[in-house]
């Protein structure tokens, strides 16, 4: 969809994405760095409320039975209460809508933990059963307020909604399988965020309709820097890295190799994630001094 100036709003209001200085980029856990974090369920209203949700989830999930009901009461609390997830949840009712026949959307599914921030209540607003899928591909169906452990979806069709996707892996390895298993399919898929690297391919190949809300290539972050939340700096960094992640960022290593003896000087998780850098020569730094 053509990202929406409100959608544009709340991520940067919440922090849903955050993008670094042109001179500073993040390190991110695998060792590598980029121009920009996304934390999509930042959009249940900030990171402290996102954050605990998530530990209300890891609390409740040891019941997968009742994690459900108390899931929809917490979700649809904030989505009463909370201006940004309202307007949030309330385009994506809209989107659908608007690109899917819900006449034939029998079920909704959403996969732990993400997903359900927002697969939950969009499923009560547009009154379809939920299918909660678990890590372990257990699945249960919550319908007019009932719960029970899922048993055969008799070639049902099935609409999954995610917070973020980005090569797919999470729907090869588990939500598609964990529907498939149960005799129903996956007909569509809408993300709130799609990372542009792959994932809509796969899920096409997989006969699946991938829609998404917002698309992280450069016309978003020309939107964004049309907007003034990003200077001309941060935007040439951000588009050479869309461009090409790794020799983007080995170029700006070797031009700025006070970034990175300044990281390996730190505290904490940066300097963890320079030294692995450094241990698996993710940018062929090897030789270079630091």
């Amino acid at each position: 969809m053509k990202n929406s100036n409100n959608f544009l709003n709340w991520i940067f209001e919440t922090c849903a994405i955050r993008i670094s200085s042109h001179q500073k980029p993040f390190w991110y856990t695998s060792g590598t760095i980029g121009p920009y974090y996304i934390n999509t369920h930042f959009l249940y209203g900030s990171e402290e409320k996102a954050i605990d949700l998530l530990g209300f989830i890891d609390r409740e999930k040891g019941n997968k039975l009742t994690l459900p009901e108390k899931l929809f009461s917490e979700t649809y609390k904030n989505y009463q209460s909370n201006d940004i997830y309202k307007g949030v949840i309330d385009e994506m009712c809209n989107f659908i809508k608007s690109n899917i026949d819900l006449d034939e959307v029998g079920y909704i599914s959403g996969g732990e933990r993400r997903d359900w921030f927002f697969s939950i209540p969009v499923s009560k607003i547009l009154e379809k059963p939920h299918i909660t899928i678990y890590k372990d591909l257990d699945t249960v169906i919550t319908c007019n307020g009932k719960t029970e452990y899922l048993k055969n979806l008799n070639g049902g069709k099935v609409l999954h909604i995610a917070d973020l996707i980005t090569e797919a892996s999470s729907y090869e390895r588990a939500w598609i399988p964990a529907i498939k298993e149960k005799g129903g399919k996956i007909f569509w898929s809408v993300v709130v965020v799609d990372r542009m690297q792959g994932g809509r391919e796969l899920l096409e190949k997989n006969g699946i309709k991938s829609f998404s809300m917002i698309n992280i290539d450069v016309s978003f972050f020309k939107e964004v820097l049309a907007m003034g939340i990003i200077n001309q700096e941060q935007f040439d960094l951000i588009s050479k890295y869309l461009e090409n992640p790794k020799e983007s960022m080995a170029l700006f290593l070797k031009n700025n190799p006070d970034f990175l003896r300044e990281s390996l000087e730190s505290d904490g998780k940066d300097r963890e994630r320079a030294r692995l850098c450094i241990e698996k020569d993710i940018y062929g730094l090897k030789g270079l001094e630091f």
